[in-house]
C-alpha cells in the first residue's frame, strides 16, 4: 500500500480462527472510529489496544510466523528492500493486468 510492505496474516491459522480474529479486528476498528467521533480518548486507547491484539493474533504484528529466516520487512518502503525490482515491474506494466484479473 502506497509503496510500503505490509505483513500478511499467518496462512497456517485455521479458517474458522482467522475468520473470528478478522471479525474481532473489524469490530475493534469500528470502535476506534466511534470513540474518535465521540472524542473519548480512553475508549479510543482501549479500542486501539484491541486492534493491536487482533493483529498480533493474526500474525500481522509481533513475532514472525515464518521459519525460513527471511527478514521481517513489515512497514518498510518497498523501494528500500530486495523486492524493489519486482514492485517496479508491477507498477510499470503489470499493474493493469493485475487490476483486470482481480475483477
Amino acid at each position: 500500500m502506497r509503496g510500503r510492505l505490509w505483513r500478511l496474516s499467518n496462512p497456517d491459522l485455521a479458517p474458522g480462527r482467522r475468520e473470528a480474529l478478522v471479525k474481532e479486528l473489524m469490530a475493534a476498528r469500528r470502535e476506534v472510529s466511534a470513540a474518535r467521533k465521540d472524542g473519548d480518548e480512553q475508549r479510543e486507547r482501549a479500542a486501539r489496544a484491541a486492534v493491536d491484539q487482533a493483529k498480533r493474533a493474526l500474525g500481522e504484528r509481533g513475532p514472525v510466523w515464518w521459519t525460513d529466516g527471511a527478514p521481517d520487512l513489515n512497514r518498510h518502503m518497498v523501494k528500500n528492500t530486495p523486492y524493489a525490482g519486482w514492485f517496479q515491474a508491477l507498477s510499470a506494466g503489470k499493474a493493469g493486468e493485475r487490476t483486470a484479473s482481480s475483477r
